[in-house]
């Protein structure tokens, strides 16, 4: 993974799993049972969601790095 986006883990409780949620991609979002796995998760879709984007011509934006809101 070559971009860095802000990642943000926390735990749902319906989903008895650990989301790792991308906010700068719309809808880039990832599981895991473990905080570390829903990590490792993330940064794969984030790779996938930016090769999709590119096939679909989608606007790709640039990570800003930690949000001033969360």
């Amino acid at each position: 993974m070559n971009a860095k986006y802000e990642i943000i883990i926390f735990w749902s409780e319906e989903d008895a799993s650990y989301i790792a949620d991308v906010p700068e991609l719309p809808g880039c979002k990832a599981d895991g049972a473990t905080s570390y796995e829903a990590l490792q998760n993330a940064e794969a879709v984030i790779d996938e969601w930016i090769e999709t984007a590119n096939d679909i011509g989608r606007y790709i934006p640039s990570p800003r790095g930690r949000l001033a809101f969360a």
